[in-house]
């Protein structure tokens, strides 16, 4: 059975993100980058993916949100 969700190896993690498997390593260390080991390999799913960039795309809007909601209530 083939799990077309699953990314197998930083390669294949890398390749989804556009990144270099360094900076996926660097983002799993140091940033929450949802990733797991299968074995020696290290794993991630794609819809998992998905949705820690979304939250990380929210979280960097809400300031600027708040920010310029305050801006418009002094305007």
């Amino acid at each position: 059975m083939h799990d077309a969700d699953l990314l197998y190896g930083l390669p294949a993690i890398a390749g989804q993100l556009g990144l270099s498997s360094d900076q996926v390593r660097h983002l799993a260390k140091s940033h929450g980058l949802p990733t797991f080991k299968l074995g020696r390999s290290v794993c991630a799913r794609r819809s998992t993916l998905a949705s820690w960039l979304t939250e990380r795309e929210s979280a960097a809007r809400e300031p600027r949100e708040r920010n310029g909601a305050a801006d418009d209530a002094q305007a």
